[in-house]
């Protein structure tokens, strides 16, 4: 077994910078990451909206991001998260696919999510050359370009109107006759001169030029017909899942699976903080990550000098 002060779980934006931040903290901490460090900005091609960077590759990012953890002293270990559990002493024991055991009196979850994928062929050719699953980072790269939208709930619906900011159309295709999505999101679709609606369609390939998205293989879900619909590009909003089953023992979360926090991003297990797009929130964004985790990891360092003191988290 492996002891530490602090155990970051994921290597995304958010896990690197409490990494950062731990390090700075003066505590011995690990970060746990299945992968190469980065998280979703490795499938990101280009990043536009970070401070400091008025354009930078997602990987660069990735690499600079782990560069300055690293020089703050984090270990990183690449290995995948099979449980963190909160034992009867108070400390927790993350246990990993291979079988290693780290135990430490605070965990920092940071595993992200992972955006549902409509697995048909072309999709991961085409990912980052027309086919994206976020409309805030990537729509402003399809300007003046027809686009579709895959879906038909909430997310699917906001990203589309959204979308119209840049594209000269947005063509919604959902494979009921009706949305999901709540009545005033639906409202706004409907009124939007810029979005049109494909029903009871799924989408059966998407193809390209070798270099970018020019069309997709729709199939009528009702008569079986195939035809060919030319856009610029696809945004897949079908559902998002958060990486949170590694969690044992009830922790509070909402309807979709993500935590839900409290104001220094303490989950309802004391001691187990959450940070990145594995947390409720109005967002998710590089941004708004990295300040979950800034906060995340100066509480989780108060939380631990306070274990030490035996003292009660808050006690003046």
């Amino acid at each position: 077994m492996k002891t530490y002060d602090l155990i970051i779980v994921g290597a995304g934006p958010a896990g690197l910078c409490a990494a950062l931040y731990g390090g700075r903290s003066m505590l011995k901490s690990v970060v746990l990451e299945r992968g190469v460090p980065g998280g979703e900005l490795l499938n990101t091609e280009l990043i536009e909206d970070y401070p400091g960077f008025e354009s930078v590759k997602g990987f660069e990012l990735a690499d600079k991001m782990a560069a300055h953890a690293l020089k703050f002293g984090a270990e990183l270990a690449t290995d995948a998260v099979q449980a963190v559990e909160k034992r009867d002493d108070g400390w927790f024991s993350v246990t990993t696919e291979s079988g290693e055991v780290y135990e430490a009196p605070a965990v920092i979850l940071t595993a992200g999510g992972t955006p549902t994928k409509l697995n048909v062929p072309g999709e991961a050719e085409y990912a980052g050359k027309g086919v994206s699953y976020c409309a805030v980072c990537d729509g402003h790269f399809f300007r003046g370009e027809h686009l579709a939208v895959v879906g038909g709930g909430d997310a699917a619906c906001e990203e589309a109107e959204f979308l119209t900011r840049y594209a000269s159309q947005v063509t919604i295709v959902h494979r009921r006759d009706s949305f999901r999505a709540s009545p005033i999101i639906q409202k706004r679709v409907f009124e939007n001169p810029k979005i049109t609606v494909i029903w009871n369609a799924v989408v059966d390939r998407i193809e390209g030029d070798g270099t970018r998205t020019t069309h997709l293989k729709l199939r009528d879900v009702v008569t079986g017909a195939a035809r060919d619909y030319p856009v610029g590009g696809v945004f897949v909003f079908i559902g998002f899942r958060p990486n949170t089953g590694v969690v044992r023992g009830h922790v509070r979360h909402d309807a979709g699976g993500y935590l839900i926090t409290d104001e220094v991003m303490m989950s309802s297990i004391p001691g187990l903080f959450a940070a990145g797009d594995v947390r409720a929130q109005l967002t998710r964004q590089v941004t708004t990550a990295v300040g979950d985790a800034t906060t995340a990891t100066i509480a989780a360092a108060k939380y631990i000098a306070e274990r030490k003191t035996k003292q009660p988290v808050g006690a003046a």
